[in-house]
């Protein structure tokens, strides 16, 4: 096997840099578990889905403002086009339709219906990369077939942890009066569903767009803070509009404020620039995989925070979860792989050839 000097230091800083990655989308899919539970809690209390949208997003707006400021300083800045803008328009838009629809959904049914159909997002998400060359699909290759495996196991695996309950395994004498206002099904559970699935489509599409603003635009922090105040706009101008009753702005009671003030700082701010660092740097499908890892992280909550049971439908669609997901990402790492040797060769080849003939012995 050829190797080229510093080739094994920078193997070892890549999987450092990776380790980072899959750190911060398990921290940026924990915040996004319990943000569904305050979100369902606040619009319950009768807060509308456009006013906690609207706070949200102003909350992470006046947050990114100053760090983007900070972290993208005036000489790294990116230079701004009419392209760019647009760009940010689009994704303020694709993200402002995934959080009504979202919302929405949740308030018509449930967060356990809405874990389970935004695991349609790794679908939907790989079938666009595929559609706009962002993931390299070869049908006669085995790393192409694993990686179309995976998704649908992690996708499959997500929906038994959901439905499927089965005996228990651990029973917890607590049951969380939270759990069972998440998980109780109303009588327009069928239309809820329409909502969210609408809501993974949009969402999938806001992050083929965020993906291909941020090759052009490689600053995070002021992609998300435009993200944040077009999304900020959109729910002040739409709840003008379509709201009667103004009282839903009302911060009070106090579960209220702090349910915008986590959705705000965590739910906007952190998660979605997380994300949105994870997508410029690994791509829209690494980010989408996550999703399915989202259920066995809101089930484990459940378990040790809640006092929720522990239950063998867990215990399986977990680990076919784990299996579907790290299938994905063994395809993604021989695709990057495959990518780096050959540049390597590309890089050396010049001065291979060199040598040899500096080597060879003269025939005269």
């Amino acid at each position: 096997m050829q190797h080229f000097p510093g080739y094994t230091v920078d193997l070892r800083r890549g999987r450092r840099r990776k380790m980072k990655e899959y750190i911060g989308m398990v921290a940026a899919q924990t915040a996004q578990v319990l943000l569904m539970i305050v979100s369902k809690s606040a619009i319950a209390d009768g807060m509308s889905n456009y006013s906690f949208v609207f706070y949200s997003n102003a909350i992470a707006s006046l947050l990114l403002l100053p760090l983007s400021l900070i972290f993208h300083r005036s000489v790294n800045r990116p230079p701004l086009n009419f392209i760019i803008i647009c760009g940010f328009v689009i994704i303020g838009l694709l993200g402002f339709l995934a959080q009504i629809f979202g919302y929405t959904g949740i308030s018509y049914s449930s967060a356990t219906l809405a874990t389970t159909l935004l695991n349609l997002i790794p679908g939907f998400t790989f079938i666009l990369a595929v559609i706009c060359r962002m993931e390299n699909i070869k049908f006669g290759s085995s790393v192409t077939q694993v990686k179309f495996i995976g998704t649908l196991l992690s996708v499959a695996g997500a929906i038994v942890v959901t439905l499927y309950k089965g005996p228990p395994i651990l029973s917890s004498p607590l049951k969380s009066e939270i759990l069972k206002n998440l998980t109780g099904q109303p009588s327009t559970w069928v239309l809820g569903g329409i909502f969210l699935a609408i809501d993974a489509v949009f969402s999938s599409m806001y992050i083929i767009a965020q993906a291909l603003v941020l090759k052009k635009y490689p600053a995070e922090m002021i992609v998300i803070f435009a993200y944040c105040f077009t999304c900020t706009i959109l729910s002040g101008l739409t709840s003008l509009i379509v709201e009667d009753d103004l009282s839903s702005f009302s911060l009070q009671p106090k579960k209220r404020l702090l349910s915008i003030l986590y959705s705000g700082i965590f739910g906007s701010a952190f998660q979605v620039t997380v994300q949105a660092w994870c997508v410029r740097r690994r791509g829209p499908l690494f980010v989408a995989m996550f999703h399915p890892v989202g259920i066995v992280i809101s089930t484990f909550i459940g378990v040790i925070f809640l006092g929720d049971g522990f239950y063998l439908g867990s215990l399986l669609g977990s680990i076919v979860v784990v299996i579907g997901f790290y299938s994905v990402m063994w395809g993604k790492a021989e695709e990057e792989k495959i990518v780096a040797g050959s540049r390597l060769e590309d890089q050396h080849a010049p001065l291979l050839h060199d040598v040899e003939e500096q080597t060879t012995p003269s025939s005269s």
